[in-house]
């Protein structure tokens, strides 16, 4: 995945307000939000394991991206999977931070990422690029594919968006039209991750589209006493499929 927007602690009602992306090889085999017999609902990557973004019946979330760089085209493979973070997470028990702190020795055996982890009392962010598991600030904020609020153009421009969107009671298709924005960004405004100027315009757009690469997945997820989530699924032609839940935190 690699955009993640969310509201912490900013809506009177839910206290996370969840708007992601998740970006990958269309070629990766998946299989769409669904009900896990651990009690999460999530996707899963089924060349690895994992997910890229659950949620379980106590209303726990969870979610991870990567970070991008270069040279990890060339990395071998890493022994731990990231999504193998967030499916933990919500199969346990353990608080946010209790669950992220040991795993930080572990740090060079995942890939570079970013890691979500909230049950409710806190939310916390972890990345094996930007050290020790940091607590989440009440508010707005964007996750892509470096560390926590990195002013990317999809990241300063989904942020105020979400932020928006944020009435009493959220518009979930609000919600999927701000994930839907495929603008590219101008070249001034580009980070420089190695990858050269024609594939960072590419991947500026908080949707993405190429034949091989893109917008797999949009998910929509809000948290208060009841849980509400929507994942919408897509090709390169269009949308290809849905799947909703709604249920009250146990």
């Amino acid at each position: 995945m690699c955009l993640v927007l969310f509201a912490w602690r900013a809506h009177p009602r839910y206290r996370l307000v969840v708007a992601a992306n998740r970006d990958e090889f269309r070629a990766r085999p998946t299989a769409p939000a669904d009900w896990w017999d651990e009690g999460v609902w999530g996707g899963r990557d089924l060349e690895a394991g994992g997910t890229w973004l659950g949620v379980d019946r106590r209303g726990r979330f969870s979610a991870v991206t990567n970070v991008r760089e270069a040279a990890e085209r060339s990395a071998p493979k890493h022994p731990r999977s990231r999504g193998a973070l967030t499916a933990d997470f919500l199969r346990g028990n353990a608080a946010p931070t209790d669950y992220l702190t040991p795993l930080v020795p572990f740090g060079p055996e995942y890939g570079p990422h970013n890691v979500l982890v909230g049950d409710g009392s806190s939310l916390r962010w972890w990345s094996n690029r930007s050290g020790s598991p940091t607590d989440v600030a009440p508010g707005v904020h964007g996750l892509s594919n470096a560390a926590l609020d990195t002013p990317w153009p999809k990241v300063v421009g989904g942020a105020a968006a979400l932020a928006d969107a944020l009435t009493d009671e959220p518009d979930v298709d609000a919600l999927f039209a701000l994930l839907a924005d495929q603008t590219i960004a101008p070249d001034e405004a580009l980070p420089d991750t190695g990858f050269g100027l024609e594939w960072e315009r590419r991947l500026s757009p908080r949707f993405l589209n190429t034949p091989v690469y893109g917008t797999r997945a949009s998910t929509v997820v809000l948290i208060g006493d009841e849980v509400i989530a929507h994942e919408r699924r897509f090709d390169e032609a269009g949308e290809v499929g849905r799947s909703s839940v709604r249920f009250d935190v146990a």
